[in-house]
């Protein structure tokens, strides 16, 4: 038997969504109560979204400067040649750095751009040399210190049912 597609989603999902992004400690029966549902319904929905993918995880959000991870660098990363063989094992290599927390594959004048987090500018040093210029496939980096994070929010912006078409629910 084939896998259903997943429900569309509709607008207390999106309510969920916006209220769980809010806050992910809420209880059930608040949550409820501020969608509109009762607890079992809103539970159910909960579990549908994250079992459909919706939802992938839930974590706590972290102050840097408790964590000696005050400097905030961007880096761009050239390699060498463009195969999937060496995409691949850049980015195998780049999953085992803690110091890396995102990785995306770009398009224009450079490959992959990084973001990292590590205690001052000595240690960035010596990540760019350990570790950055000696992943696979590494031709260049250009890397760029942030001097002030005027805006850093892990939310995805949850629009309301008006905003979406009958094309983009699912």
């Amino acid at each position: 038997m084939k896998p259903s597609k997943p429900r569309a989603l509709d607008r207390i999902d999106l309510k969920i969504l916006a209220c769980l992004q809010d806050n992910a400690r809420i209880s059930y029966v608040d949550l409820a109560n501020q969608v509109g549902l009762s607890t079992t319904p809103c539970l159910e929905r909960v579990k549908r979204l994250e079992r459909n993918g919706v939802i992938k995880g839930y974590k706590a959000l972290l102050n840097p400067k408790y964590l000696r991870a005050n400097l905030l660098v961007f880096v761009e990363i050239s390699l060498e040649t463009q195969s999937s063989a060496v995409f691949d094992e850049f980015r195998r290599a780049v999953a085992k750095q803690p110091q890396i927390q995102e990785c995306h594959l770009v398009s224009g004048q450079f490959d992959y751009i990084l973001k990292c987090r590590i205690p001052e500018m000595s240690a960035y040093r010596q990540l760019l040399e350990d570790v950055v210029l000696t992943l696979p496939g590494v031709k260049e980096s250009k890397s760029y210190v942030v001097m002030e994070e005027v805006k850093e929010d892990a939310s995805i912006y949850v629009p309301d049912m008006s905003e979406f078409d009958d094309n983009h629910l699912t």
